[in-house]
């Protein structure tokens, strides 16, 4: 039986998929309490859910909605299927929760000030978040692996391919129903661009070194 071999820097790895999940999911309570909409994947499931799948559970939906864009990227390219994979699906709808509740009761009534705050702290949190987990190569959410792997497919640069597909997510939720907010529109068309900006500045050059990164651009 062949020994499975751990990639270089594991440790480092797995503590910026942890942290980069555990971000993630905390930025998500800003972006609700921002009152600015949802993000692009959460407009596409909500807007699907109240349209057609109503007489559902959303967490029933949500978690199925979920195990199928598993099963396409698992057909797709596996390799972006690992453990940051999992925490996400059974982890980030808790912590996001708590978040939310807790700056609920720290900011029960925000000013409009406040909730734009809120939404810059949520998006930005959430890109470098994205950037630590995707880097880190051990997996990443069933969504964000659908622009990575289009983007290796075609040889586009990643950023198109993200503010694409949230694009859509965007469209398919409006269509069906679900108007998207500010801070939907913010998230469809600055988070491609500000996740490879912080895997540029960062992320590689954390899990790499400087200038190994600076040879991949």
């Amino acid at each position: 039986m062949k020994e499975m071999k751990l990639p270089q820097k594991f440790a480092l790895r797995l503590v910026m998929t942890i942290g980069g999940v555990v971000l993630c999911a905390l930025a998500v309570g800003f972006f609700k309490c921002s009152l600015f909409g949802v993000d692009p994947f959460q407009c596409l499931a909500q807007g699907s859910w109240g349209r057609f799948f109503g007489g559902f559970s959303y967490g029933s939906y949500y978690t199925g909605l979920c195990l199928i864009m598993l099963a396409a990227d698992l057909f797709l390219d596996r390799h972006y299927i690992g453990i940051a994979t999992f925490i996400n699906l059974f982890l980030t709808g808790y912590i996001a929760d708590f978040s939310q509740a807790t700056i609920s009761r720290l900011l029960p009534s925000p000013s409009l000030a406040v909730r734009v705050v809120l939404l810059a702290v949520g998006v930005v949190v959430m890109c470098f978040a994205a950037s630590l987990y995707m880097t880190s190569d051990l997996g990443v959410s069933v969504y964000d692996a659908l622009p990575i792997i289009i983007s290796n497919r075609s040889g586009k640069p990643f950023r198109f391919c993200r503010i694409g597909s949230d694009l859509i997510c965007v469209t398919v939720g409006a269509l069906c129903g679900l108007l998207p907010g500010l801070g939907t529109l913010v998230a469809a068309f600055f988070m491609g661009p500000m996740i490879e900006f912080f895997n540029h500045i960062f992320s590689r050059p954390l899990l790499y070194g400087k200038k190994a990164a600076e040879k991949s651009l």
